[in-house]
């Protein structure tokens, strides 16, 4: 279906006649006499190819149809697809990635080469968020502090560009677990919906925190929100404090007291099995909202404008051979 958005602008089509009206009637005011010699010579000239006649010239309708088409492109009318229903699962799914110093490190085995923690991270990260069709989905990036990338949204071309433009030291050197979950939490209470999900992953030990990570879990499984803890790395310690780099304990914990599940991922193949559990989420049935694709079309009327002008342009500058030729 064709549609204007800004009908009001054709108001603006007869504004050339009236700027012409305007200057005729000053020129006729100051018009004085003048005594022109072979007037005679004139008046024939003027019956013989009418040049001077009031008949409206070619030059004239072509001016015409460029301020037509230059006041349509100025309307904005667009092309407006047939309504597209979109699947909505009722799930709000928030991702809060570690972007420490230590995601540097390359120990992800990918075929026969090693990669970096955060390349496999966010390889994986944004092929998940591009699939999760119905859900909303919102990015955390954390590392000495905690900040919101993207909201939760249904735009996930736009969470999953985030996730593969993040660069390490956004968010400072150190882990800050518990504010990671605070933030998520935070934002996910605010939604009126029971499926609340968080996927947290992280190759280190909370060291930067103002907020206990077990106070903020509490308050996790108070509101529903189910976490999803991945800890990232080949060498993965026991307790907090212990020889490995990440603290399989707390996250262990973390998952257990809201519902959710901890993952162990030693390689992206590992690092993909959170695809299942979270698509075994029971959804929650909603309102299917639907949706009307737009295609904006007044590059068209422009690019015809602009054509028009420079043809008239190319025709007006042509050699006149006709006039060279009665000269000789």
């Amino acid at each position: 279906m064709f549609e204007i958005l800004w009908p009001w602008v054709f108001v603006a089509l007869p504004l050339p006649i009236i700027v012409r009206l305007f200057r005729a009637g000053e020129n006729a005011a100051d018009e004085g006499a003048l005594r022109a010699p072979f007037a005679s010579r004139w008046q024939v000239l003027k019956r013989g190819t009418g040049r001077l006649s009031n008949r409206p010239s070619a030059a004239l309708w072509i001016l015409w149809a460029i301020w037509l088409l230059l006041v349509l492109a100025l309307s904005r009318p667009q092309w407006v697809g047939d309504p597209i229903e979109l699947p909505s699962s009722g799930r709000d799914l928030m991702l809060a990635i570690d972007l420490s110093g230590s995601m540097q490190i390359e120990d992800m085995q990918v075929g026969a080469r090693l990669v970096s923690r955060i390349e496999a991270v966010k390889a994986i990260a944004s092929d998940f968020t591009s699939q999760r069709v119905g859900d909303r989905v919102g990015l955390i990036l954390f590392g000495t502090r905690a900040y919101v990338q993207a909201p939760l949204t249904f735009d996930t071309a736009t969470v999953t560009r985030f996730i593969r433009e993040a660069q390490l030291g956004f968010a400072g050197e150190d882990t800050a677990i518990g504010d990671a979950l605070g933030l998520a939490i935070k934002r996910l209470r605010e939604r009126p919906a029971e499926s609340r999900v968080l996927i947290l992953l992280t190759d280190g030990q909370d060291t930067a925190s103002t907020v206990d990570p077990m106070e903020a879990t509490a308050l996790a499984a108070e509101s529903g929100i189910k976490v999803y803890t991945i800890g990232i790395s080949r060498r993965i310690g026991a307790r907090a404090g212990g020889s490995g780099e990440v603290d399989e304990a707390l996250l262990n914990a973390i998952a257990e007291a809201t519902g959710g599940e901890y993952f162990r991922a030693r390689n992206p193949a590992e690092l993909q099995s959170i695809y299942g559990v979270v698509d075994q989420l029971e959804p929650i049935e909603q309102n299917t909202s639907t949706f009307r694709p737009k295609r904006a079309l007044g590059y068209l009327p422009l690019s015809a404008a602009l054509a028009l002008a420079l043809a008239s342009i190319l025709w007006r500058s042509r050699p006149n051979f006709g006039s060279i030729a009665g000269a000789r």
